[in-house]
């Protein structure tokens, strides 16, 4: 009997022990809340899931939400996770100036704030930035379009058109700034020709990354400087969402055939739809940025932040938000058309074959 109680003590003691155990390793290590600008555009979808299961496997609870790309919206969502007492704020801003007030909120609770892919400006409040190298991206959208008309092989003129990104996101100044490094000098030429005369942002930004602005912007440029039967050879577009909605307008009064081929049309995110429309010869080119990398990376620097580690490898001259210099990691986008989507984007897992079907 003795030492059937001593059997039973140690059976006890062992599985308090390993309760105990149990319970350090399932730890919570803290809520993040992660904002996100819009459901409506398909990388936004895919980098909410990717934060979330990224941060998950290091520990964290998750609170993520969508905008809607709803300036109001996103802020009383950002405010309500400060009261819910969230360890680090992970933001991709729907306008990047308007989160000031709700940042010292946090700053003043001691969160910890990314701005993630979006810079955000005008606040002293941000901690770190992740994101892609973004003039690096304007810079091969400007080449690809290059590539595809075939210059200086084949000279020009060429008629390009140009769009821009939404001025409220700080990465479309880049965007275009970069391509412009590109662009410029042979439009100062003349081998490059803007028929329609609209260059800079104020000019041809699209608010919101809207298709439908693009589409009705675009119908408004054929309309008033291709009817006299001149073609437009090329458009800059920095978003496939733009890139479909300029698509669109080009249908609409005949591109697409034989008799009059599609333009080069450049784009961004390599979105499902755009991989097909460029397999399909409509657009010519995306720009992949592996938005599970950037994932990676955000939920790999944000714990390093919250348990009191030295993040490394910064870029601390690039992105100045107006009051300061945010440390800032730049992951590499490529350049994807039809002769590399296939090892870019299909076989690296980014998007699955039966996807494409």
């Amino acid at each position: 009997m003795k030492v059937l109680k001593t059997l039973a003590t140690v059976l006890a003691v062992g599985a308090m022990a390993l309760t105990a155990s149990t319970a350090v390793f399932a730890q919570d290590k803290g809520s993040i809340g992660i904002s996100m600008p819009t459901k409506s555009s398909l990388r936004w979808i895919s980098d909410g899931d990717a934060l979330v299961k990224a941060l998950t496997e290091k520990g964290y609870t998750v609170d993520l939400q969508y905008a809607e790309d709803d300036i109001p919206n996103q802020l009383s969502q950002v405010e309500n996770m400060v009261t819910k007492g969230v360890k680090a704020l992970v933001i991709a801003a729907v306008d990047g100036t308007t989160l000031s007030a709700v940042l010292q909120q946090a700053a003043d609770a001691g969160i910890k704030v990314v701005a993630y892919d979006r810079l955000i400006r005008d606040s002293a409040n941000v901690d770190l930035y992740t994101t892609f190298d973004n003039f690096q991206v304007g810079v091969l959208q400007a080449n690809s379009l290059l590539t595809g008309l075939g210059y200086p092989a084949k000279p020009g003129p060429f008629n390009i058109e140009l769009f821009g990104g939404s001025p409220d996101d700080n990465n479309a100044f880049f965007f275009y700034d970069g391509a412009m490094s590109v662009l410029q000098p042979l439009i100062d030429k003349g081998d490059l020709v803007v028929k329609s005369g609209q260059l800079g942002m104020d000019t041809v930004g699209t608010l919101r990354w809207d298709g439908a602005v693009a589409q009705a912007r675009m119908d408004n440029i054929l309309s008033a400087n291709y009817s006299d039967g001149s073609r437009v050879d090329a458009v800059l577009a920095p978003y496939d969402g733009l890139s479909r909605g300029i698509i669109s307008s080009l249908r609409g009064v005949g591109y697409g055939t034989a008799d009059q081929p599609w333009p080069i049309i450049s784009g961004q995110d390599a979105e499902v739809p755009s991989i097909k429309a460029i397999i399909a010869g409509e657009q010519y080119s995306t720009i992949y940025k592996d938005t599970r990398e950037l994932a990676a990376k955000t939920a790999e620097l944000v714990d390093t932040l919250l348990t009191g580690g030295t993040p490394e490898g910064l870029d601390t001259t690039t992105y100045n938000n107006g009051v300061k210099v945010v440390p800032s990691i730049l992951l590499t986008p490529y350049a994807v058309d039809a002769s590399n989507y296939q090892k870019l984007v299909v076989d690296s897992g980014y998007i699955k074959a039966e996807e494409l079907q």
